[in-house]
């Protein structure tokens, strides 16, 4: 009986980037999934071996029933990309992150061992990273619905895809990006992801139309985000035809389960206790865009000389150290973590009164989230068009340094300690622009709780989604039985 009912739910596979902010939501969304229909759905994540332990990381946070809902099915990273054993992931791959990402790309090395998967598990659903386009053919050549996740909001995506059609139309050192909704869009080529300025003679716009068709081929697309925040980027995106159907499913760090706040109480919770409201910012910078030393030591220099309480959390691979004296200096005003850190436990303590953040999408929707104001840093790919949605359209936060920026962190100017010292500074006096921000910030935080509840618009396109693709699954199944 229970193999019976086993095999009437919705199998689906979810297949994420090799990336721990890609694995991250797509893991949460499978929780989702399995949460909204438990009766319904039945989520796999598929990942390469060294992976498995980054699923079951984001699963320990929605408490222990998680594990028990939510599969984990392996498949072998390519040996062809020439990474060590064991290095399978853009936060630990170091400088030859460029392998990682070669490897998604490259059909030859990676599609072979997740054809190989899929085959085995015979899903009746597939759910893939936009890296991925090959899995779209393997899911039309087993007869099943194929929907494509987003990790980062449409804003972004809508940018990129619309700057692609004329990046290389001139030589301009800054691209308008035609066609924007809302205030004019305009990017200093420098601060375009790589891969729309590495290859000049690439022709783009053949390259976009093939990953359009790819997305059209699609059941449709499921996105990180919530309508009150991206609603006319979706739009533009559905009319200029980028996708059959969209699913604005996030954000997916919501509803944040009770187990967040029981996962024991680490020093820096117990450190935010200890500081008054709305007087400590927090640092973090991700999980794999690399930061020189330098830049370390300078911004370093730069929360010790603001005179204002940080908590930074910095990434133990990196190796770095202080300053010499600067710990010594700085005392109980600052807290430097090198472990995993809460983050969304940080950003939703009283003490936390500012995030300074690389612009990725997770930490941008865990600002909102939180109705924290965000003082921007970014570093790599989309991060320099999502501090203009943080900037100009939501107006919740501040550039740190309006200096010479760049993606390629070895051509940016390096931001002085005194550009850092003045930015904290700055957004977190009382009544200032850090104020002002906060207050923007708190609404759109309603409206993120909102679209999650009962009846708001993630709530609803979630259990659209399933619907969907239980309805698509029956008129594959009504088609298999049809006569040649």
């Amino acid at each position: 009986m229970a193999s019976a009912e086993r095999s009437k739910k919705l199998r689906v596979l979810l297949m994420p980037f090799f990336a721990t902010s890609h694995i991250g939501p797509c893991t949460d969304l499978a929780v989702r999934l399995a949460a909204a229909r438990p009766d319904v759905v039945e989520p796999t994540l598929a990942v390469t071996p060294a992976n498995v332990s980054v699923v079951r990381s984001a699963l320990r946070l929605h408490g222990s029933a998680a594990s028990t809902v939510v599969s984990i099915a392996t498949y072998p990273f390519p040996e062809a990309a020439g990474l060590p054993p064991g290095v399978e992931n853009l936060s630990t791959a170091g400088d030859e992150r460029w392998r990682v990402d070669a490897a998604a790309f490259d059909e030859a090395m990676t599609w072979p061992a997740q054809e190989a998967l899929i085959k085995d598990q015979s899903p009746d659903v597939l759910i893939t990273d936009f890296h991925f386009s090959w899995n779209v053919g393997i899911a039309e050549e087993l007869a099943m619905p194929c929907v494509q996740l987003n990790v980062i909001g449409l804003f972004s995506t809508l940018a990129v895809y619309l700057a692609a059609a004329v990046v290389n139309d001139s030589d301009s050192e800054e691209l308008t990006v035609a066609g924007f909704p809302g205030p004019e869009l305009r990017i200093p080529r420098s601060e375009l992801p790589d891969f729309l300025t590495a290859h000049r003679n690439l022709d783009l716009v053949d390259n976009m139309r093939k990953l359009v068709q790819v997305n059209t081929r699609c059941h449709g697309f499921a996105v990180n985000s919530f309508l009150f925040l991206d609603k006319p980027y979706c739009e533009k995106f559905m009319c200029n035809g980028f996708a059959k159907r969209g699913y604005y499913v996030g954000p997916l760090c919501l509803p944040q389960p009770p187990a967040v706040a029981s996962v024991g109480e680490p020093t820096c919770i117990s450190w935010l206790d200890s500081k008054p409201n709305r007087s400590v910012v927090y640092i973090c910078f991700g999980t794999f865009a690399p930061v020189s030393e330098e830049q370390l030591h300078e911004l370093a220099l730069g929360l010790e000389a603001s005179g204002k309480p940080f908590l930074w959390a910095v990434r133990a691979a990196d190796g770095w150290a202080p300053p010499a004296g600067w710990e010594e200096r700085v005392g109980d005003r600052g807290l430097l973590v090198r472990d995993w850190v809460p983050q969304t436990a940080i950003l939703a303590h009283s003490a936390t009164a500012a995030f300074l953040t690389h612009c990725g999408w997770n930490s941008v929707l865990e600002g909102v989230t939180a109705g924290v104001p965000l003082l921007t840093w970014p570093l790599v790919f989309e991060q320099f068009i999502t501090e203009r949605l943080v900037m100009d359209v939501l107006r919740i936060g501040e550039r740190v340094w309006d200096g010479a920026r760049s993606v390629r962190y070895k051509e940016a100017a390096l931001v002085p300690a005194a550009a850092v010292a003045r930015a904290v500074a700055r957004f977190l006096e009382p009544g200032g622009a850090g104020d002002a921000a906060r207050i923007r910030a708190q609404d759109f935080a309603a409206e993120a709780h909102a679209a999650v509840a009962e009846g708001g618009s993630s709530y609803g396109d979630l259990r659209r989604l399933i619907d969907d693709l239980v309805e698509a699954r029956a008129d594959a199944g009504e088609s298999a039985l049809q006569p040649l």
